[in-house]
């Protein structure tokens, strides 16, 4: 090492190793190009100085001769890498109409500093909030003590817990922002419905390539089909200054299409034309209605490098192979993954380099083995389908990161925690407004107990899909295993109301009202859902009723022969929990389908046996992570919470 190498800096779950060029996150090195880790290392190298865009320019470009988004798009990866973003940042810093600054955590006189100097750690310092008393260590204390070990859990993890969010509701448009509306179907034939589609979701993805400007993701802009709402509702509701409006026809070798952008405020038309070009031309046509439109906003391409990323286009310019991949698109997002997962594989037959269409056919596969009702040889052979698929993307493409987000999907079902979460790590740094890749990833971070990531790709996404339901349900949840029950509410009820009556069981709700220790809710909520769940929910809602005869009577009717315990053995598991019999939670884990283990680390009723010795040899078993690591909290540690705050 040169002397004027700094000696490598550990802080939170992160190090920085300077010598050898790397950054660290829980142990997993994040990928980064050269001239981000440059940039990191000189802002890092000197905490808490700021340096203006020229000096960070000069030092790591040597000249200023770049367009301003490639510092942009550096410090959007930065931070990605560092798990935060610009609304809530902890270490990367913008001094608006200057520069940036690193910051270290600030250290509560007489604790020992988070950032320490000598070698890099194998294991970056585990977080605070996610820090776990040992069981050893409980044994060894005064018998007065014990109790203060949930709020103690719950005063470390309190940090993060109240830190300001981004408001997760549409707030005033900006100036530049954008819905692209679904394209009419002009000619009115169902079956072309899947390529008006694809053209519009091509316009989206094409947009949000462009510097400076939010785009509204398909499914929030889709729910306005047909929609008698005037503009400026249109705009409020999705929280844009534009709208992209028009039509498609396709008719023979001929693509008519109508394109207008309007302001949603009034109305008003800032762009329209009409095209009517061969079909072979379709791709050309693409980019010149984006680039008009972002000619109209005055806006840019984010870096010579956007222009390049793979889209959704096949690279050998086949135009078959792209029809076939809108129809597997159009089967995607109405989750009939079999059906996607056939057009897919004839795109890919088609053009056989197509990679976007070899990371949705991995993604199907995966999805169908790990979450339908397979036979166990079939299932394999679609993991083995899914498996070739990922490789092929990742080969053909290594910075696509739908790609990556495929191999995580595949790792995370494979209970390869550590795998997966480099994989998603990576997919979101270089896809960061893909709504694919930051749902899914989502599911796989908090699934591994990684709450405070999962929250914030869950806001992320709620910014370009503000009326998307799940996002909201999925939010909720995760707010309620961090003990922030009533914004987990709020959320619900958002979800509640975007969603089709009965889409999503009122179930969360129960356990909220449990963690409340509202029993009388929560068993009004349980009597209200639908046989055969009806039984199982109340098994669990009367656990915390201090009538323990009623609570043994609702868990046997539960458990009676013709009861549903035999296909709900994961609700079974959580009454136990909720008992605190850690043998037969256990012993009813084993028998959950491996879907419902996938989540249990983000499960606070499930948590409350964290420390006990057969769940931890259960999680290490199935291939979990020990739940003692998991930043979810259990539910006496969110009870412990609230009476905390009512002191």
């Amino acid at each position: 090492m040169t002397p004027s190498t700094p000696a490598p800096l550990a802080f939170g779950e992160s190090a920085i190793d300077f010598a050898g060029r790397r950054l660290l996150r829980d142990g997993i090195e994040q990928p980064l190009e050269p001239k981000a880790f440059a940039v990191l290392a000189l802002l890092a190298g000197t905490p808490g100085r700021v340096f203006t865009r020229d000096e960070i320019l000069d030092a790591v470009w040597g000249h200023r001769n770049i367009t301003p988004g490639v510092l942009n798009r550096v410090m959007t990866l930065l931070r990605h890498a560092l798990g935060e973003d610009a609304q809530a940042a902890r270490y990367l810093h913008t001094v608006h109409g200057v520069g940036y600054r690193f910051d270290l955590p600030a250290i509560a006189p007489g604790e020992p500093s988070q950032a320490t100097q000598g070698s890099a750690p194998e294991t970056p310092p585990v977080p605070r909030h996610a820090a776990r008393q040992h069981a050893s260590d409980r044994r060894s204390m005064p018998r007065a003590l014990p109790w203060l070990l949930p709020l103690l859990a719950v005063l470390a993890f309190s940090g993060w817990l109240w830190w300001p969010h981004p408001a997760a509701t549409p707030g005033p448009a900006t100036e530049r922002s954008i819905a692209v509306l679904p394209l009419v179907n002009a000619g009115n034939d169902a079956q072309q419905l899947y390529f008006s589609d694809g053209l519009s979701e091509n316009l989206i993805d094409a947009l949000s390539r462009f510097e400076g400007l939010k785009v509204i993701g398909r499914t929030s802009a889709f729910q306005f089909r047909d929609s008698k709402d005037d503009s400026a509702t249109i705009g409020r509701k999705l929280g844009v200054s534009y709208l992209l409006t028009g039509s498609v026809q396709r008719a023979g070798d001929v693509v008519r299409i109508n394109a207008s952008l309007v302001r949603a405020a009034d109305g008003s038309a800032l762009w329209a034309e009409h095209y009517d070009r061969p079909y072979r031309n379709l791709f050309a046509l693409q980019d010149e209605i984006a680039q008009a439109v972002a000619g109209a906003l005055q806006v840019k391409l984010l870096s010579p490098e956007a222009a390049t990323q793979p889209g959704d286009r096949p690279p050998g310019g086949s135009i078959e192979a792209y029809n076939a991949y809108l129809q597997g698109l159009k089967y995607w997002h109405d989750e009939d993954f079999p059906q996607a997962a056939g057009h897919m594989t004839q795109a890919v037959q088609l053009d056989p380099a197509y990679a976007v269409a070899w990371a949705h056919l991995s993604g199907a596969w995966s999805t169908v083995a790990a979450f339908s009702n397979e036979a166990p040889a079939v299932a394999r052979e679609h993991m083995r389908q899914s498996r070739v698929a990922a490789d092929n993307a990742l080969r053909l493409a290594p910075g696509l990161g739908p790609a990556h987000a495929a191999r995580a999907y595949l790792q995370f079902y494979g209970f390869d925690h550590r795998g997966a979460l480099a994989e998603c790590r990576r997919a979101v740094q270089l896809a960061p407004a893909d709504g694919t890749v930051l749902n899914g990833c989502g599911y796989v971070l908090g699934g591994i107990g990684k709450l405070g990531e999962a929250i914030r790709l869950r806001e992320r996404l709620l910014s370009i899909e503000p009326l998307y339901a799940v996002n909201h349900y999925q939010y909720a949840k995760l707010l309620a295993a961090a003990g922030r029950l009533d914004k987990a509410t709020k959320y619900l009820r958002i979800a509640e109301g975007l969603s089709r009556p009965g889409s999503h069981p009122g179930s969360q709700q129960m356990y909220i009202a449990i963690a409340r220790g509202d029993v009388e809710t929560a068993r009004e909520i349980a009597r209200n859902q639908s046989a055969p769940w009806r039984d199982v929910y109340l098994a669990i809602a009367m656990q915390i009723s201090p009538d323990r005869a009623a609570a043994d009577a609702a868990l046997a009717k539960a458990l009676d022969d013709e009861g549903p315990a035999k296909t709900a053995p994961y609700a079974i598991a959580q009454a136990y929990a909720l008992r605190g019999d850690a043998d037969k939670t256990v012993d009813w884990l084993e028998r959950a389908p491996a879907h419902d283990i996938f989540f249990m680390l983000v499960d606070p009723l499930i948590l409350r046996l964290r420390d006990d010795p057969r769940l931890i040899a259960f999680c290490r078993k199935t291939g979990l992570p020990p739940p003692g690591e998991s930043e979810a909290l259990s539910i006496d540690q969110i009870r412990a919470a609230g009476s905390t705050r009512r002191l």
